[in-house]
C-alpha cells in the first residue's frame, strides 16, 4: 500500500475498534430520485451510441459525475464512514448489456476518483472522523453455479477464468485509488471465489494489497443464497480469503435478515457487517420502510453486540443512514471472537469434524 492509503485505512479501522462503523445506502435509489433521462446517460460523448443507455448507472461517472457526487455527499453528510464506488456493474461481462465492455475499466477507475474526491473532502473537514472508499464489485449478470438453460443443466454462459479476468480488469482500474475492495451482493459463491482469485492476482500484479470485505445475499426466506448455501456454509466457503468483514446485504429487509446476521456473529472470526433493504418491495417495486422503522429493527442487533459495520441497500436514503448512525452512538461494536481451529467444510450445508 502507499503511505497515504495505509494511513487512511488504519485511521478508519482504528475508529472501528470503539465505534460501529457506518456504510452508505442505496446509490441506485438516490440516482432514481434525480429522475435522470436518456440524455443524462449519453451526454455528448455517447450521443450517437447505438444501444439504449438509460439505467446504466455506472456510466454516469463519465457522463454526469455530479449526479454521483451528490449521492456520495448526501450519505457522507448522514454520517457514513465508508462510501462505495459507483462501479457495481463496471465489468466487461456486465457492461456487455450496453455494448460497452471495452469501457468497463475506464468506468471503474472514474467511479473510484469520484468517490475518492468526496471522501477526502469530508475527511479534511472532520479529521476526527476519517472516511474510506470501498471499491464496489458486484455479482455480475452471469452465474457460474447455475445453468441459464433448464433443458441443459451443465451449460454455462461463462467460464471461471472469464469471470476472474473480468473482475481483474475492474479491480486493477480501482486498486490504487480505493482503500478496500467490497465484493458484494454475492448470490453465487463460485462467482465470489472468482472475485477473490481476481483480487489475489491483482495484489500480486501491483505489489501491494487492500483489505477485502465480502457480503452475500440470502435471496428469500429459505435462508439460502441463490446457489443454495446457508449462511454458515457461505462463510466457510469464503473464510480462506481472510476478509476484514463478512456480512449480508440486499434481498431482505432488516427483520428477515436478522437470523442470518446472528449466525455470522456467532461463527465468523472477523468483523460482521449488514446492509439490508428498507423492507421488502411493494407491488410497485418501491420500499416503504421509514428510517425510524428500519433503525428500530436494527438497534437490537447493536445492543446484542452483533455488528461492526451497518449500512443500507435498496430503498435506503440518507435519512435511513442518518437515523441508523444516530442509534449506533449508544452501542459498542461486536468483539471479534477467537474461533477454535478445527476442520470445517461446506457444500450447501456446513460440516464440522467433531473435536
Amino acid at each position: 500500500m502507499t503511505k497515504n492509503t495505509t494511513q487512511r485505512w488504519d485511521d478508519v479501522a482504528r475508529r472501528g475498534e470503539k465505534h460501529i462503523l457506518i456504510l452508505d445506502g442505496a446509490m441506485g435509489t438516490m440516482l432514481q430520485k434525480q429522475k435522470l433521462e436518456e440524455d443524462d446517460f449519453r451526454a455528448q460523448r455517447f450521443a450517437d451510441w447505438p444501444s439504449p443507455l438509460k439505467g446504466n448507472n455506472d456510466l454516469l461517472v463519465l457522463t454526469k459525475p455530479e449526479a454521483v457526487s451528490k449521492v456520495h455527499n448526501a450519505f457522507l453528510d448522514a454520517g457514513a464512514d465508508f462510501i462505495e464506488t459507483n462501479s457495481f456493474n463496471a465489468t466487461t461481462i456486465s457492461q456487455a448489456d450496453y455494448d460497452m465492455s471495452e469501457l468497463a475499466p475506464e468506468i471503474a477507475r472514474a467511479s473510484a476518483f469520484v468517490a475518492r474526491a468526496a471522501a477526502d473532502a469530508y475527511t479534511e473537514k472532520t479529521p476526527d472522523k476519517p472516511r474510506a472508499v470501498l471499491g464496489s464489485v458486484g455479482p455480475m449478470n452471469k452465474t457460474l453455479s447455475i445453468s441459464p438453460k433448464v433443458e441443459d443443466p451443465g451449460y454455462r454462459d461463462v467460464t471461471f477464468d472469464e469471470v476472474k479476468e473480468s473482475y481483474e480488469g475492474q479491480m486493477e482500474a480501482m486498486i490504487d485509488i480505493v482503500d478496500a475492495i467490497l465484493i458484494e451482493t454475492v448470490f453465487d459463491t463460485l462467482n465470489c471465489k472468482a472475485a477473490i482469485a481476481a483480487a489475489r492476482a491483482t495484489f500480486e500484479k501491483v505489489g501491494y494489497e487492500r483489505p477485502i470485505l465480502i457480503s452475500g445475499t440470502i435471496t428469500d426466506r429459505s435462508g439460502r443464497t441463490l446457489s443454495g448455501q446457508t449462511a454458515e456454509a457461505f462463510w466457510l466457503s469464503i473464510a480462506h480469503a481472510k476478509p476484514y468483514a463478512v456480512g449480508f446485504n440486499c434481498a431482505l429487509g432488516a427483520d428477515e435478515m436478522r437470523p442470518h446476521i446472528a449466525t455470522l456473529s456467532k461463527i465468523a472470526g472477523t468483523r460482521v457487517m449488514a446492509f439490508p433493504n428498507a423492507g421488502l418491495p411493494n407491488a410497485f417495486g418501491e420500499y416503504d420502510e421509514s428510517p425510524d422503522d428500519m433503525a428500530g429493527q436494527i438497534e437490537p442487533w447493536m445492543e446484542e453486540g452483533m455488528l461492526n459495520i451497518i449500512g443500507g441497500c435498496c430503498g435506503t436514503t440518507p435519512d435511513h443512514i442518518g437515523e441508523i448512525a444516530r442509534r449506533t452512538e449508544a452501542n459498542n461494536p461486536r468483539k471479534v471472537p477467537t474461533i477454535k481451529p478445527t476442520l470445517r467444510l461446506s457444500g450447501l450445508e456446513p460440516f464440522q469434524i467433531a473435536v
